[in-house]
């Protein structure tokens, strides 16, 4: 890699880390391709990316973001995973250490804060911001159909009254 490439690769890394809202750093222990390509799989479906960098360049490239703490968890073998959503990344790794050995969570960040390792997990058992969305417009629609309801329900016993008045006369 020239100094070029190195550059390119940095400003591109420093582009992610001011976009993101979680950043997951892993430590692989010698994956197999198969698994490599899994784990990619997840985190893709899972709206987030899986990128693995060079700790030196990772370190340069999160200079003037909100993630430069996170520069001494770069040492070994590392990835990052990140995802604009706070808990894809942290959810999509998690379920896959939960399968293999080979990979490492080492910690992370959110936003401004660190995370450990236990910290990361606990962020992956959080609902995603889609399943908030949708207990957000839940807990909203309830009480309009309740209220609906109770509109509609003095009509319909006097629909009922009426009905059973009918079929004495009848």
């Amino acid at each position: 890699m020239d100094r070029s490439q190195k550059a390119e690769s940095v400003a591109s890394l420093n582009a992610v880390f001011n976009e993101v809202g979680v950043v997951v750093i892993t430590r692989n222990l010698g994956m197999t391709v198969a698994q490599s390509t899994a784990l990619r799989g997840k985190i893709r479906e899972a709206g987030a990316t899986y990128k693995v960098a060079k700790n030196r360049l990772a370190k340069l490239s999160i200079k003037d973001t909100a993630y430069e703490g996170i520069g001494d968890m770069f040492t070994g073998p590392t990835a990052i995973a990140t995802s604009v959503d706070p808990v894809a990344a942290a959810k999509a790794v998690v379920e896959f250490a939960k399968t293999t050995d080979k990979i490492e969570i080492v910690g992370g960040a959110m936003g401004g804060q660190l995370l450990s390792a236990d910290g990361v997990k606990a962020l992956a058992s959080m609902p995603s911001l889609d399943e908030l969305r949708a207990k957000l417009i839940g807990l909203v629609q309830a009480p309009a159909t309740k209220i609906a309801q109770l509109a509609t329900a003095p009509a319909a016993k006097l629909a009922r009254v009426f009905g059973a008045y009918a079929k004495e006369a009848a």
